[in-house]
């Protein structure tokens, strides 16, 4: 018997990466329900070759949904989740709403995939920020062989993070440079085509922004808490695929070839590390492919046990939609959820 699903923000491009997602991965579905706001009810989406009307969040019973993917941004989510939680239906978010809430699993089913037990006091399972969902695949298993005691990342995020606004602004003001029409600013705090941006989300206290606190914060919930870590996080005229640049400090020796045997062994990790033109991965070829990708693996002269990585992912994909899907398989693998039968 296959499991009901909704999708929260069907209409969105995470969310129409999770229908895509669940359909490629052959996920065992009974019924899979396109929702959204009001704004957005009788709109189209696509789930394999069928057509989905989309329906409105607000006049929608869950009591017979087993699974909702929740990607509609954190005030629907601290809104809604917690409503259909106690409706009996687990709810992977996509947002930051429940993160940090210490009765939240926070997953990356290839980094801390039991803690995804604890889903039961809530109902609710958050999804990590997508900088931190793909660090986090290449550190876990170097993490498990060496140790590492700080990280130092500097992230290239593209501008599909910023949503669909984000896309249309890089196309647009691109556009508007080719043809020396006026160029204006509006989802970015400046101008994005042919520049980068070292702002993502607000700016705190400490004059770091909270999309780098999210790392920190995310880095040591899910991977270890005594590991230090510094971010800075920058936006580039990227449409599909985040970068870093990580610099790892150890407690034990680890060689660029020992990390490189340990990455291509690890699950989720695609390793293409030729000291050659063109012998690594750029986010244009991240595009669409599941893998999280390492590249210029290489020691740290300036540090004891130290090593630098270029880690590429799609950030739709293992960033959002795919590591959501991939959860709601480990509660399947697992046997923590069964189908419910429908609510006489």
């Amino acid at each position: 018997m296959g499991y009901k699903v909704a999708i929260v923000g069907a209409t969105g491009n995470v969310g129409r990466e999770m229908l895509n997602i669940l359909e490629e991965r052959g996920f065992p579905i009974s019924e899979v329900v396109a929702l959204a706001s009001r704004r957005s009810q009788g709109t189209d989406v696509s789930f394999g070759d069928r057509t989905l009307k989309v329906q409105a969040l607000e006049r929608y019973d869950f009591a017979d949904t087993d699974i909702c993917l929740m990607s509609a941004g954190g005030s629907v989510s601290k809104e809604w989740s917690p409503k259909i939680g106690k409706q009996g239906c687990v709810v992977i978010d996509n947002s930051s709403a429940f993160r940090y809430d210490p009765d939240v699993p926070l997953i990356v089913p290839e980094v801390n995939a039991d803690a995804v037990a604890g889903f039961a006091k809530k109902n609710i399972i958050a999804n990590p920020n997508c900088s931190t969902a793909q660090m986090l695949v290449a550190l876990k298993p170097l993490h498990d062989h060496a140790t590492i005691k700080r990280v130092v990342v500097s992230t290239y995020q593209s501008v599909s993070g910023a949503g669909k606004e984000g896309m249309d602004e890089l196309f647009t003001q691109t556009r508007a440079v080719f043809v020396a029409d006026p160029v204006e600013a509006k989802k970015f705090t400046k101008r994005i085509a042919f520049n980068v941006i070292p702002h993502i989300d607000v700016f705190m206290e400490d004059g770091t922004t909270k999309e780098e606190w999210k790392m920190v914060a995310e880095t040591k919930k899910m991977l270890d808490p005594k590991i230090k870590v510094t971010a800075t996080c920058v936006r580039v005229p990227v449409f599909i695929g985040h970068s870093e640049a990580i610099n790892l400090e150890f407690e034990k020796p680890i060689s660029a070839d020992e990390a490189r045997e340990i990455l291509r062994e690890a699950p989720g990790c695609l390793v293409i590390d030729k000291h050659e033109d063109g012998g690594y991965i750029t986010p244009l070829e991240s595009a669409g492919e599941d893998a999280t990708y390492i590249s210029r693996i290489r020691e740290d002269s300036t540090l004891d046990n130290g090593l630098n990585i270029w880690v590429v992912s799609d950030n739709l994909r293992k960033g959002a939609a795919l590591n959501a899907v991939q959860i709601a398989e480990l509660l399947v693998e697992r046997d923590l959820i069964k189908p419910r039968q429908k609510a006489a």
